[in-house]
């Protein structure tokens, strides 16, 4: 028995291991992709034309951030998508907690008859020029509500928030109910609190949507000083070309610059601040997920 028992240990240490070093493996090739774009945009240009760029920066430089960051203008970009998405977030959660709370309840009338509406918004949806149409009917181009307004809520995501609370033990609501409280009460001082797992990780969803908007910031938003970051930088990209970065950037040596670092500094731009993010709300975001999307 000792013998089996030992046999089963160093098996089950070998397994581990194994599996650690292919998990590891694989991490390294799914991150590497963005190591590569790090380094790229601290690197000169004749390093990464000459493919001399893998793991660490070659002839260290800043200027492709210098660059981006020359006239202004990015920071100006930047301040509107932190208001775009922690605006757009903030109406997000509550229409989907208001929406997800009631359908979780099977004490609403009428519940199912509801439900397949929204399942109905899932499978069929209008087209970009429809909802061009009516945004700007509403009188709201030019405006980040052209933005808010048609993403208010999302189906999706309500769904997986309902599948979280129909989780929840009804015994907890229905001794509040006993003790007096009304479906107000129970919501934001009962449920809310247990929800913050699935909270967590809907909002983060929701932010990094809002913070990777574009498409409909090229449509609605003309105005120049109302762009958000991902437009401003692929503006950005697409204005760059030698010509124009040698009449722009007097006293700064050209081999330092070139297209392909000033667009790996623009992806580095865009994504950091969700990197930043992301490992405070990963425990709650791994946590959410997983119970939202398999009970019920």
């Amino acid at each position: 028995m000792i013998i089996r028992r030992n046999n089963r240990s160093v098996w089950s240490r070998a397994g581990s291991t194994a599996n650690y070093t292919v998990l590891a493996l694989f991490s390294l090739i799914a991150l590497y992709p963005l190591w590569y774009v790090i380094v790229s945009s601290f690197s000169s240009s004749r390093a990464i034309t000459a493919g001399e760029v893998s793991l660490w920066p070659v002839e260290f430089n800043i200027q492709a951030y210098l660059r981006l960051f020359d006239d202004g203008q990015l920071f100006v970009a930047m301040g509107n998508t932190i208001v775009v998405t922690l605006v757009g977030t903030l109406l997000n959660m509550v229409l989907t907690t208001l929406a997800a709370y009631p359908l979780s309840r099977k004490r609403l009338k009428g519940r199912n008859l509801l439900l397949m509406f929204i399942i109905f918004t899932m499978l069929f949806t209008t087209g970009v020029i429809p909802n061009f149409i009516l945004v700007k009917s509403l009188g709201l181009m030019d405006t980040y509500w052209s933005l808010w307004f048609p993403a208010l809520i999302s189906t999706y995501n309500m769904f997986v928030m309902k599948t979280f609370m129909e989780g929840l033990p009804e015994e907890i609501e229905e001794s509040a109910a006993i003790d007096g409280a009304g479906d107000w009460r129970i919501l934001v001082q009962i449920i809310l609190p247990l929800c913050k797992p699935i909270m967590a990780a809907l909002s983060l969803f929701y932010a990094v949507s809002w913070w990777n908007s574009y498409f409909n910031v090229l449509l609605y938003i003309t105005k120049s000083t109302q762009q958000t970051l991902t437009l401003k930088l692929y503006q950005m990209i697409l204005q760059v070309n030698q010509s124009l970065l040698n009449n722009g950037s007097e006293g700064v040596d050209q081999v330092m610059l070139t297209p392909e670092g000033i667009k790996a500094a623009a992806i580095v731009i865009a994504v950091t601040p969700i990197l930043i993010v992301y490992p405070f709300l990963q425990k709650h975001f791994v946590k959410g997920v997983l119970i939202g999307s398999v009970k019920g």
